[in-house]
């Protein structure tokens, strides 16, 4: 093994000092002793645990992880490409403060999901609200059901746009670390409030989603500047409207508009340049 620390017994050595300074609630103190027996709660640092278990758990921690990163995409049921789950934060059981309700129906009790769901939430967006603070609808593909990239050009109809009673927004993040995208307009997201967006004749909102700043003046106006690799988009609706709570409003996916000739065009000029 190597001298210098690694991303697992980094992680692990956190969670050693952390879960002393910071004691568990009542109800995590069972599950936390679990780990008693293996060194991971007590007084020795983690790289100088014995051989066997460090190498134990890195390759526990590698395993988790890739569990964790496709627990994201196959654990949360989807609705044309949306993944539709207002309880995605609800794994506070614990502590109440204003505007948080001590209401069984937005915790999530179940110890044996409790933990993970906890840790997905954590690693697709930290610190989201309860659903009836905040709404959350990542998407990773079109409507073809394939991964979104910035080799290619999208749309989003939003007819109606969200029903809310604060405010909606449509935030731009990459993978594989959910960083937000920069770009030349320094646009990281597209919502209600965005000055200069161009609303259709009807009142909706069509959104262009691309790698580069589209050459029409309306698809411009309303133009969330994508990576040039693969991505996942995060519409948050903020104190959602009843339609949303009770899920009779439903989004349209993303459409791919550009051709794979196209894509080939740019990519060939992007190359000559």
């Amino acid at each position: 093994m190597a001298a210098g620390p690694t991303e697992a017994l980094t992680f692990f050595e956190r969670m050693r000092v952390w879960s002393q300074e910071f004691p568990p609630a009542d109800h995590d103190r069972d599950a936390l002793a679990t780990y008693e027996p293996i060194g991971l709660t007590g007084a020795t640092p983690i790289g100088e645990l014995p051989e066997d278990v460090r190498s134990a758990l890195e390759e526990g921690y590698a395993v988790g992880k890739q569990a964790l990163e496709s627990s994201l995409h196959t654990t949360v049921p989807t609705t044309d490409g949306w993944q539709v789950n207002l309880h995605v934060f609800d794994y506070n059981t614990d502590f109440f403060e204003v505007g948080a309700l001590d209401n069984r129906g937005w915790q999530l009790t179940d110890p044996t999901t409790r933990y993970a769901r906890r840790a997905g939430a954590a690693l697709g967006g930290l610190w989201g609200n309860h659903g009836y603070e905040a709404a959350y609808f990542p998407t990773y593909v079109d409507a073809a059901g394939q991964q979104l990239s910035g080799a290619h050009v999208y749309r989003l109809r939003l007819s109606p746009t969200p029903p809310v009673r604060a405010f909606w927004s449509l935030t731009m993040y990459d993978l594989p670390h959910f960083f937000l995208v920069t770009n030349p307009i320094g646009r990281y997201s597209i919502g209600d409030r965005t000055p200069g967006i161009v609303y259709d004749d009807d009142g909706g909102l069509t959104i262009t989603i691309s790698a580069t700043r589209p050459a029409d003046a309306k698809a411009a106006a309303n133009w969330l500047p994508a990576p040039e690799g693969e991505f996942r988009p995060l519409l948050r609706l903020y104190a959602p409207g009843a339609a949303v709570l009770d899920g009779s409003y439903r989004l349209a996916p993303i459409e791919r508009t550009d051709s794979d000739d196209d894509s080939a065009d740019s990519i060939t000029d992007e190359e000559t340049r």
